[in-house]
């Protein structure tokens, strides 16, 4: 049952969001409620339409997963995968797909028929290739017998509780959905948490993340073939070290950084882009300068727009008060000819009102959401006035 509102979805942060064809999809995470943390409900799934800026509802059935946040998304064949997460039982390892093309929206819980899947966690990253996802990192725990003297656990010593240790790693995951198998792969770098992803053809990207009370500004490239890594040294002035920032790959040669947690806890609103060939961060300059965003999402969409949602504008270790709903979205490249054109219809509409009836039907209809979108964007600002 999916219903068509003019309103958005609700404000949250550490949530999960892909996008399928022309759709984003934003899934759980977490709102406070009266000073309490609030997951929100796993069996909805909110769509936003890139060319018309409108939301849709959907309700999801199946086996639903709890509710919870910090959980690990990707999509695959027009599935997405979601793995690990925290919620009102603590972290979790389970891992759950469901079809975005159907539009059914039936969740199924993938129950691995060989291998180790990974110790439960939150906060990790993941890169989709050669049709299988690809986990790392991430803060999670581990009994005292999983430790062995491992190299890839760096225990949070205050979390301690008799034979469980919590804590960052940096284990790589392979998960194969063709037969529901986990292998490990690689020797990876430091353990970490709330860092950052991309991938490019062949190569997963990782940046940043905090592990102890270190936030870091290293990039590390993992060759998802021949399972190795290499730190990239920058051959520029790189962004300020940071955890729950986001990192998106906008062309075949360049990623874009957006906002996190800095080292001294606070909220960042600088874009970055980081040319892979020149080693190069350069700074971008974006309109949402005073809109700070943590634990949020970052998705690709058309034309290399990077679309941000949700996340917070405070520490939300110190004032968890500042979750939001707005998608923004980031121009990295110059738009085509084609959607320039379709812009200044969609903002002109009005003048060309007699001239529309008489376009290809396509074409008709990609203007009238794009008008669709500008009208859009005129009510939800005169609403935040």
């Amino acid at each position: 049952c999916i219903f068509l509102s003019e309103l958005v979805a609700r404000e949250r942060s550490g949530h999960t969001a892909v996008v399928e064809g022309t759709s984003l999809y934003v899934w759980g995470g977490y709102v406070s409620v009266a000073d309490n943390e609030v997951f929100l409900p796993s069996n909805e799934i909110w769509l936003y339409d890139l060319d018309s800026g409108q939301w849709e509802f959907a309700s999801m059935k199946g086996e639903v997963p709890p509710s919870m946040s910090g959980t690990c998304g990707s999509t695959l064949n027009g599935q997405m995968f979601i793995f690990g997460g925290c919620c009102d039982d603590g972290q979790t390892n389970q891992l759950y797909s469901v079809n975005l093309q159907d539009r059914q929206f039936i969740w199924r819980k993938r129950k691995h028929q060989a291998g180790s899947p990974p110790s439960p966690r939150d906060k990790l990253s993941c890169w989709v290739y050669d049709d299988r996802v690809i986990y790392f990192g991430g803060y999670g725990h581990k009994t005292l017998s999983d430790l062995n003297n491992s190299r890839s656990f760096i225990v949070d010593e205050p979390s301690w509780v008799e034979d469980v240790f919590w804590g960052w790693n940096n284990e790589v995951h392979v998960f194969d959905p063709s037969n529901d198998t986990f292998y490990q792969q690689g020797s990876p770098p430091a353990p970490r948490a709330a860092h950052a992803s991309a991938s490019v053809d062949n190569k997963g990207y990782v940046c940043g993340g905090r592990v102890m009370e270190t936030r870091a500004s290293d990039i590390f490239c993992l060759d998802l073939d021949t399972w190795t890594w290499s730190e990239i040294v920058p051959a520029s002035p790189v962004p300020v070290g940071r955890s729950w920032h986001s990192l998106t790959a906008v062309s075949d040669k360049s990623l874009f950084l957006y906002g996190g947690l800095s080292v001294d806890c606070k909220p960042m609103s600088d874009g970055w882009i980081f040319d892979i060939e020149t080693k190069k961060w350069k700074e971008l300059g974006h309109p949402y300068k005073d809109k700070p965003r943590l634990w949020h999402t970052a998705c690709l969409g058309k034309d290399s727009d990077v679309i941000v949602f949700g996340g917070s504008c405070n520490y939300i270790l110190q004032v968890d008060t500042g979750h939001c709903n707005d998608a923004l979205i980031f121009q990295t490249m110059p738009h085509s000819l084609m959607g320039l054109c379709e812009d200044y219809i969609g903002i002109n509409a009005g003048i060309f009102q007699k001239q529309l009836p008489c376009l290809p039907g396509k074409l008709r209809k990609a203007v009238e959401k794009r008008t669709t979108f500008f009208r859009m964007c005129c009510v939800r600002r005169e609403t935040l006035q």
